[in-house]
């Protein structure tokens, strides 16, 4: 995150006198009023959160209440690109709060897609709420992968499998008992090999995040 755009939510929630919807989306539907957001903000990668709702209703002269089962018929689709969830709504203790827990284990952007009916008028809106952040936004001291084993160590254990591969395979005319054990050989070099490869694009793919 960017530090104006940290400076910027700082000075947004001392003027909201830290109101825990400072990042929230309001959309009206008819005479309902439906607030979502992140019960934590900022949400962050592995770390388990929960995506709230606050539904009201306008009765006039300013005065607005919550509205109990307002999830009866109204479904809640969490989108990642071409992913998609259907969240389990929880009611809140206040009336016409709602929640549904969640992990998020992706940086990005998330999408809550409502589609259904509340007391019969249809609902049917998309919206993008706060993007996921990657857990050193708060982290200290930040998550380190300086542990890992070095990618250019692999990469030469991985020559070296290699090689040891092609030498089996150039050495095994001979006969009998000798074939046997070269190919026993090469099938775990093979699959040895396999597996390092795994091994180096996870760690090629933590290093990069």
């Amino acid at each position: 995150m960017k530090t104006s755009f940290v400076l910027a939510l700082f000075v947004g929630v001392l003027a909201s006198g830290f109101s825990s919807a400072f990042a929230h989306t309001v959309i009206t539907v008819d005479q309902y009023e439906i607030e979502v957001g992140w019960r934590d903000e900022p949400p962050l990668v592995s770390q388990q959160n929960a995506i709230t709702f606050a539904v009201t209703i306008d009765e006039g002269d300013g005065v607005s209440s919550g509205v109990v089962n307002s999830f009866k018929d109204l479904q809640v689709t969490l989108k990642s690109g071409s992913i998609t969830k259907t969240l389990d709504i929880l009611s809140d203790t206040k009336p016409g709060h709602y929640y549904a827990k969640i992990i998020p284990t992706k940086v990005g952007t998330l999408t809550v897609e409502l589609k259904g009916t509340i007391n019969g008028i249809e609902v049917n809106e998309e919206i993008n709420i706060e993007d996921v952040e990657n857990i050193n936004v708060l982290a200290f001291p930040p998550a380190d992968v300086s542990g890992l084993p070095d990618l250019a160590q692999l990469k030469n254990a991985m020559s070296s499998l290699q090689r040891d591969v092609a030498d089996l395979k150039s050495g095994g005319n001979g006969a009998g008992n000798s074939i046997s054990s070269g190919s026993n050989d090469l099938a775990l070099l093979a699959m040895a090999l396999g597996a390092a490869g795994v091994v180096l694009a996870v760690i090629a793919m933590i290093k990069r995040k």
